[in-house]
């Protein structure tokens, strides 16, 4: 299976956010990129979103940090999915996360790619086996690599192997991932949603429940987080976070002190339902916060923030 420093060429298919994210990586890395995408307009705003300040890779602030010092790789638009599939060492497949479209796209992809070429999907929620035996060829170099927006800027991908995924694939993704500057972690299971969306889907769904109940605003909730607990899970995540608590007793000492108060709360969290009523206090409610704002300007902030703390992070040996 290639991977690796084999991995000499990038298939990208669909490019939306996620896509167009992907190739940047690869650019950055000094790989060619093959990309797809079959709505109209797609080569134009693939070209001028890949080179757009919003973003602009990790890499150009400290390249010995993300990738190797080389120059960055060529980028051409395929004209059909399959060329992407017979050109790449590895694809990235970021279409529509419906599963009808997963299943031609991947069956599409397993008839024009060599066997040793893995085959992953950027899908946030669907679990492989549910596409993969839609490959009649090698469904074992089939799998997830699920990746934060942005990804070429958020180091964690999720690797999920389906149940015809050889051991041998998902060793491939891992390692190509890190030589691309992730970090990786391998889901041992299948569940919908994988690891990361459902840990975010339990905190949304109390934050959903809390609005709806009038017991505090969208805004307040943002600031919760993202002036509380959510800087120090940025730097450590919650079980380290919660072990450094404990003191010289660490996470045994919280858990035994403060994991009855903890099981009472969970006893006592909301089960909202997604109404219409709901939707429009969060909508409003974010509209309020960002006070005319704009998506760009506040993406572009937010960009330049990440950069600043994936250095520090690299610095304190805490990346």
């Amino acid at each position: 299976m290639r991977s690796g420093e084999n991995v000499r060429t990038l298939g990208v298919v669909g490019t939306g956010a996620i896509g167009v994210s992907w190739v940047v990586l690869g650019l950055e890395h000094g790989l060619d990129v093959v990309a797809w995408d079959p709505a109209d307009g797609a080569e134009e705003r693939l070209r001028e979103q890949a080179s757009h300040p919003s973003v602009e890779p990790r890499g150009r602030l400290r390249p010995s940090v993300s990738r190797p010092t080389r120059s960055a790789g060529a980028l051409r638009f395929a004209e059909s999915l399959e060329e992407v599939g017979a050109a790449a060492d590895l694809v990235l497949e970021s279409g529509p996360e419906r599963l009808d479209v997963k299943r031609e796209i991947f069956a599409a992809l397993d008839a024009a790619a060599p066997g040793d070429v893995l085959l992953t999907s950027s899908s946030s929620g669907l679990m492989p086996s549910t596409f993969q035996d839609a490959c009649t060829h090698h469904p074992e170099r089939v799998l997830v690599a699920h990746p934060f927006n942005p990804p070429h800027l958020v180091p964690l991908v999720e690797v999920v192997g389906g149940s015809a995924t050889s051991e041998q694939a998902v060793e491939a993704a891992l390692e190509t991932l890190r030589h691309l500057g992730k970090r990786p972690i391998h889901i041992r299971r299948e569940v919908p949603g994988h690891v990361a969306n459902r840990l975010q889907a339990a905190l949304w769904r109390e934050a959903y429940h809390l609005v709806d109940q009038g017991i505090v605003s969208v805004a307040d909730i943002d600031t919760a987080i993202a002036d509380g607990p959510g800087l120090r899970w940025s730097l450590l995540g919650p079980f380290a976070t919660q072990h450094l608590s404990g003191g010289p007793g660490g996470l045994g000492h919280v858990l035994e002190h403060l994991g009855p108060p903890m099981v009472d709360w969970w006893d006592d969290l909301g089960h909202p339902a997604l109404t219409e009523d709901l939707i429009r206090k969060l909508v409003d409610g974010v509209d309020e916060e960002l006070d005319g704002t704009s998506t760009e300007d506040l993406v572009g902030r937010r960009d330049q923030a990440l950069r600043r703390l994936l250095e520090i992070k690299t610095d304190l040996g805490l990346g």
